[in-house]
């Protein structure tokens, strides 16, 4: 064999042991530098890092009243190389647990589907939400049971058994919410309703870590290195509310057996002083481990109390919707202060009549919204969509919707609580589906001139339509949370939105409001909300319902020339405006603006609290 030959082999040989040697190091610093597994395994055995949970955030009313705060509660976790030698059957009955349900714990933490954190190094969690007694008990046991530790935490607390729909409650995370961010772990709470969701990241407040030291056995020998590498957790930032909670409980009792809402809005800051949904239900309630059943309860009961029909229940809003309607038709110069219409007890024109009832005719504007004559805005509806001015129905009813949604409605209003629905507003698009591309006018939607047929808003919009009159033309986004501790509110909520109706046609339709409730020459169909010593206006509304009695709506706001409140009703099958939306706004506008309601109206609170409106199949 040649010489260049055996240097040649040396060569191949030396690359080969060389690569070899490559691939090691590479492998060890993908090992030990690019993944901290191992390390994380190493260091399990010497130190035990411990979840330090913040305080949740605290919640106040607009009067520095305390609403929410939190008590302690305990959870069990397990680190599941150190349990050994467990006496199962004693931990059963010290948790008051069975055996099956122990069993079915530690299926569901080693599953990796479930919790994907699982390790045998870690904390597992194995129970939440212990009681201090529950947590004593065990705690005196706590030697027999090795590798299992008690971790204290806290649970929301009541003060009232009132606003739940706003407060909202906090229940354990889901596999959804861990991977959405990454601040939660298994066995972590978050905010599922109310201000509790719509502002968990400033009511969580930022967890904290303990690193604890072991020994060889694994036993606890102390905070390392004196708690140098401890970071303490940040509370939660604490909310102040807009709510008025004595207007929200007096609401509350009103609305029993009822199904319906409340809104009550500060017009000049867009802050809400009182948000009812009927039926309700005690937010102490939905608080530790009962939550999961009362949660189930709620959700089959046919009256659905979990659904906060102040912002989710769209409704039909009747003749209040009048407000708006003579807001476009005096904007867009299809009548003014003294134009005048015909009524014959209704609108009446050949194939067609909507119904309205006795009053003196023809009637001018005022007087149309004092009475709230149907034939009025029906033949200004007509007028507008078949003005030969906009070239077409199509164009009409676009100029229409536009000012409709620049009002609020549409879509949602933007309240910093979950779940706003945006009501309805049809535009062309959606008549040519009903009634084909250009079959269709302004006698053919007619119904939507006395706010019926298509038009849906939600009580929420309606109080916000009130507040632009009380405003004459603007309004704020309607909002709950009055303060975050140490932060800004959004400045979306500070700024005034305008309408693109001139401010000055809203005064006419406060007159108009005002007549309403007081009396004009042509009427009043407000006149139960009238109170001697306060300006208040008004509009009622009774919804057609096609499944029962008609819905009973009102809205209106106080004092006339200077409104500190607006006040929306709305009580399905609850007939006439006048009949129970009116008082219940009555005795609402004498809470706020008098601090209680009068000794002459106590008969009234017992009267509507006794009045059960609910149909039958709902209470079976």
């Amino acid at each position: 064999m040649s010489k260049l030959q055996y240097q040649n082999r040396k060569f191949v040989i030396a690359g080969i042991a060389i690569g070899i040697v490559l691939i090691f190091i590479l492998r060890l610093f993908a090992l030990q530098v690019m993944t901290d597994r191992y390390k994380k395994n190493a260091d399990s055995n010497a130190f035990l890092k411990r979840t330090m949970y913040p305080s949740r955030g605290a919640i106040y009313d607009r009067n520095g009243t305390l609403l929410v705060f939190n008590e302690p509660s305990y959870d069990i976790t397990i680190i599941p190389r150190e349990v050994r030698d467990l006496d199962t059957l004693d931990l059963c009955r010290t948790l008051s647990i069975s055996k099956d349900n122990f069993e079915e714990r530690m299926e569901r933490m080693k599953n990796r589907r479930l919790n994907p954190g699982y390790s045998r190094y870690t904390h597992q969690v194995f129970m939440t939400q212990l009681t201090v007694e529950e947590s004593g008990v065990f705690q005196e046991k706590l030697f027999r049971f090795p590798g299992f530790y008690v971790n204290r935490r806290s649970i929301r607390k009541y003060s009232y058994p009132y606003a739940a729909h706003a407060l909202g409650d906090i229940g354990e995370v889901s596999m959804r919410d861990i991977k959405n961010d990454d601040y939660y772990a298994r066995g972590d709470y978050i905010g599922r309703q109310g201000v509790e969701r719509s502002y968990e990241k400033y009511l969580r407040g930022e967890k904290g870590v303990e690193v604890l030291l072991r020994d060889a056995h694994g036993r606890i020998q102390g905070r390392y290195k004196g708690g140098v590498y401890d970071e303490k957790p940040s509370p939660g930032k604490d909310l102040t509310l807009s709510i008025d909670i004595e207007l929200q409980q007096l609401g509350e009792k009103l609305m029993r057996g009822k199904l319906g809402s409340i809104v009550a809005i500060e017009p000049s800051t867009g802050e809400i002083l009182c948000l009812v949904s009927s039926p309700t239900f005690d937010p102490s309630d939905m608080v530790g481990r009962k939550r999961g059943e009362t949660y189930r309860n709620l959700q089959q009961d046919a009256a659905k109390p979990l659904c906060n029909r102040a912002l989710m229940a769209a409704y039909p809003p009747a003749s209040t919707f009048k407000i708006a309607q003579g807001a476009v038709f005096i904007q867009e110069g299809i009548v003014d202060l003294e134009t005048r219409f015909p009524c014959y007890h209704g609108f009446v024109v050949p194939g067609l009549r909507v119904g309205c009832h006795g009053h003196a005719s023809p009637i001018p504007f005022k007087g149309a919204i004092s009475t709230s004559c149907n034939s009025y805005f029906c033949w200004g509806l007509y007028k507008m969509i078949d003005n030969k001015k906009y070239g077409s129905p199509t164009e009409a009813l676009t100029v229409w919707k536009d000012h409709m949604v620049a009002m609020g409605f549409g879509y949602a209003l933007g309240v910093d609580l979950p779940g706003e629905k945006r009501g309805l507003i049809p535009n062309a698009q959606f008549y040519d589906k009903i009634y084909g591309k250009g079959r269709w006018n302004g006698l053919r939607i007619i119904h939507t001139a006395i706010g019926q047929g298509e038009i849906l808003l939600t009580p929420i919009q309606l109080a916000n339509l009130g507040a632009i009159v009380a405003n004459r033309g603007h309004f704020y986004t309607p909002h709950v949370v009055r303060a975050i501790k140490d932060t800004a509110l959004d400045q979306e909520y500070l700024v005034p939105k305008h309408t693109s109706i001139d401010p000055k046609y809203f005064d006419y339709i406060a007159e108009g409001m005002r007549g309403a409730v007081i009396g004009s020459a042509y009427g009043g169909t407000a006149r139960r909300v009238n109170i001697p010593d306060v300006e208040v206006c008004g509009k009622t509304g009774t919804a057609q319902n096609n499944k029962g009695r008609d819905h009973s709506v009102f809205v209106g706001f106080a004092p006339y020339k200077d409104p500190k409140i607006v006040i929306a009703v709305y009580v399905e099958h609850g007939g006439f405006g006048g009949t129970i939306a009116a008082p219940i706004a009555r005795l609402l506008f004498q809470k706020y603006l008098k601090g209680e309601v009068p000794a002459e109206d106590q008969y009234l609170i017992d009267q509507l609290v006794n009045t059960n409106l609910i149909p039958y199949e709902f209470k079976k």
